[in-house]
C-alpha cells in the first residue's frame, strides 16, 4: 500500500480492518491505496473544492464502471458529432447506417447520449446495443429517448471523466463533423495514439459523400503543421478519412482481422494474433519493421512466463519483440501488417 507510507500505522491497520470487514478480498491493495488517498487529502487539509471534485469523479467512474461491466466482453465503438445535426440531415442518416451495420457484426455503440448525431448512433445501433454517457449541463436535453428507453446512461458532472468512459470501454472511433467538442475529442483520441498512452485503435473520420470537412483537417495538417515541425509526418496515417459507411465498417472491423490484442511483458512487446504467422511471413516483418526494434527480431512463439502465470490468452498465436517505447505511435504500421498477411483469416471478427 504505497500511499500508506505516510500515513500512521494504526490507519494504515484500520483501512486493512475496512476491508476485512466489508470482505474485500480481490484486489485489496488497490482499494486499500484508494482508501489511503482519501485519508491522506483529508490529513493535507485539502481544499473543500478539491475534496468536492475529488469525491465526484470517484463517484462517477464507480458508476461508469458498473454500467459497462455487463458487456465487458462484447466490441464497443464511440461515435462522436454534434449535438445540432439535424434528423433530416445527411449526416444523421449516415450515422444510422454505420451504427446499424455495425450492430449486425456483434458491435455496441456507445455515445455522449445527447441528441444530432448521438441520438442517431443510438437509433442505428438500436436500444440492446447502446450505451450512453452523458455531461450534466443546464441548457442541454436529456438523454435521447433511444438510451433513456433502457436506462442505460451514466451522467456526468464532468467532462474529463465522460471523455475517459468514452475512450476506455471502446475498441474503435468514429468521428462525424462537429463542433468544438468534437474536434476536442477526435485530437485526445490522436494525442493518445502518438504518445502510446492508449492501445491502437482503428479511429475513422467520416463525412458526407463528396463532404469537405475532415479533407480540410487533412489539407491542414499537411500545410501548416507538418511544416511547423509540431507532428510527425505519419502522424495522420492511422486516421481513416473516408465518405464511405462501408469503408468505415471495414476499417472498424477489419483492424482485428488478424490483431485481437496486446501486452506489455517488461520491456517485450506481445501482439496476439489469430492465426499463426509463417516463417517467411515473419522474416518479411523483420526486414520492414527491423528499424523500430531496440535490437534482437520480431519472433512467432507461445505465452511468455509471465502470460501463463496470469493464464493470458495463452491458445492466442503470438510475435513477441522489444519494441523501441518512444516509437509507440508507430506501432498502427505493424498492425496493419500483421492484418494482411496471407496467413490471416479471411473474416474480420469483432475485437
Amino acid at each position: 500500500m504505497a500511499a500508506s507510507s505516510t500515513l500512521p500505522p494504526d490507519v494504515t491497520d484500520g483501512i486493512r480492518h475496512i476491508l476485512d470487514a466489508a470482505g474485500i478480498t480481490a484486489d485489496a491493495d488497490l482499494i486499500a491505496r484508494i482508501l489511503a488517498t482519501g485519508v491522506g487529502m483529508g490529513r493535507d487539509g485539502a481544499d473543500r473544492l478539491d475534496l468536492k471534485i475529488t469525491s465526484a469523479a470517484l463517484t462517477e467512474m464507480r458508476a461508469a464502471f458498473e454500467l459497462f461491466a455487463p458487456f465487458r466482453g462484447v466490441p464497443k465503438v464511440t461515435v462522436f458529432g454534434s449535438a445540432r445535426t439535424a434528423p433530416d440531415s445527411e449526416l444523421y442518416r449516415l450515422t444510422v447506417e454505420l451504427t446499424a451495420a455495425l450492430a449486425a457484426r456483434g458491435w455496441m455503440t456507445v455515445t455522449g447520449a445527447g441528441p444530432g448525431i448521438m441520438q442517431a448512433a443510438a437509433e442505428g445501433a438500436g436500444p440492446a446495443h447502446s450505451l450512453g454517457v452523458s455531461i450534466r449541463l443546464p441548457f442541454e436535453e436529456k438523454p435521447n429517448a433511444v438510451i433513456a428507453a433502457h436506462a442505460r446512461n451514466v451522467a456526468m458532472k464532468y467532462f474529463f471523466t465522460r471523455k475517459l468512459m468514452l475512450v476506455k470501454e471502446s475498441s474503435g472511433f468514429v468521428c462525424m463533423p462537429g463542433g468544438f467538442g468534437t474536434l476536442d475529442e477526435m485530437f485526445e483520441l490522436l494525442t493518445l495514439q502518438q504518445t502510446g498512452k492508449a492501445v491502437p485503435t482503428p479511429i475513422v473520420l467520416l463525412d458526407r459523400p463528396g463532404g469537405g470537412f475532415w479533407a480540410g483537417l487533412r489539407r491542414f495538417a499537411d500545410e501548416q503543421l507538418l511544416p511547423e515541425g509540431v507532428i510527425s509526418p505519419d502522424d495522420f496515417d492511422r486516421v481513416v478519412v473516408t465518405d464511405s459507411v462501408d469503408a468505415a465498417v471495414s476499417e472498424i472491423a477489419g483492424f482485428y482481422r488478424n490483431y485481437t490484442s496486446l501486452r506489455w511483458v517488461g520491456r517485450r512487446l506481445v501482439l496476439r494474433l489469430r492465426a499463426v504467422p509463417t516463417d517467411e511471413e515473419v522474416a518479411a516483418l523483420n526486414q520492414r519493421f527491423g528499424g523500430l526494434l531496440v535490437d534482437g527480431a520480431i519472433e512467432s512463439r507461445g505465452p511468455l512466463k509471465a502470460e501463463r502465470e496470469d493464464d493470458d490468452e495463452l491458445d492466442a498465436p503470438r510475435l513477441v519483440m522489444h519494441f523501441t517505447q518512444r516509437r509507440i505511435g508507430e506501432l498502427h504500421h505493424l498492425i496493419r501488417a500483421v492484418n494482411a498477411l496471407a496467413s490471416a483469416p479471411s473474416d474480420a471478427r469483432p475485437a
